[in-house]
């Protein structure tokens, strides 16, 4: 992919778009869940693998900056019910009243952040992922031209906001892998750390699965 350097966003954003509207094989998200354990299913893992998802999604969204693109991510708010405090995308649950995946990630992105629908070039989606409280997640990539965007965080879901260089996503160097427990069974799982920031869980593998689309 052509580098994302300030000089070089839009021929970026062109080669993203392609990449993310490029068929492939669909990824069964309970498959990708059980090649990322170490040892048995237990029967606590099973439940999650044997019920529906609860649907949602978020938006992975690039911005452009002076010194080229970058990723923003959010901190939860510390009394919120689900992963209170992580590091995540804007996004929630995709509302049954034939909301669509897109339209919940915007619908998100501006009750938590501030960032408008319009201001968004929806250029694609990664692979759904399953996580192990339940949550069956459609990451949507989006593109945000507006220099000058300035995030709005609403306090009662979002502690703060920051962004990353797209850069150093797509360095593997950059990916810690690692082993945690949950459910009783230990999983292989991804970090990265930023700016005194700890990214991990969901929100590190949506970002190993779009540096790996990106860099095949």
């Amino acid at each position: 992919m052509e580098r994302a350097g300030a000089a070089n966003g839009a021929p970026a954003i062109a080669a993203i778009r392609r990449r993310l509207g490029e068929p492939r094989a669909p990824q069964d998200p309970r498959a990708r869940i059980v090649a990322n354990i170490a040892g048995e299913i237990t029967p606590e893992l099973r439940a999650v693998l044997e019920r529906p998802g609860r649907a949602a999604s978020v938006l992975l969204a690039l911005l452009e900056r002076p010194a080229g693109l970058t990723v923003l991510f959010t901190e939860r708010a510390a009394h919120l019910k689900d992963h209170a405090g992580q590091i995540s995308f804007p996004g929630g649950r995709i509302a049954a009243a034939g909301e669509t995946a897109v339209d919940a990630a915007l619908r998100e992105a501006y009750e938590e952040i501030g960032l408008a629908p319009s201001d968004v070039d929806v250029l694609g989606s990664l692979d759904e992922l399953l996580t192990g409280t339940g949550f069956s997640i459609m990451p949507v990539v989006g593109y945000v031209a507006r220099a000058s965007f300035v995030a709005k965080p609403d306090a009662d879901e979002v502690a703060g906001v920051f962004e990353v260089p797209l850069d150093f996503i797509l360095d593997p160097r950059n990916t810690i892998e690692t082993f945690r427990e949950r459910l009783g069974t230990r999983f292989r799982t991804h970090e990265l750390h930023h700016g005194g920031y700890r990214i991990w869980g969901a929100t590190a593998a949506i970002l190993v699965s779009f540096r790996d689309l990106l860099n095949e």
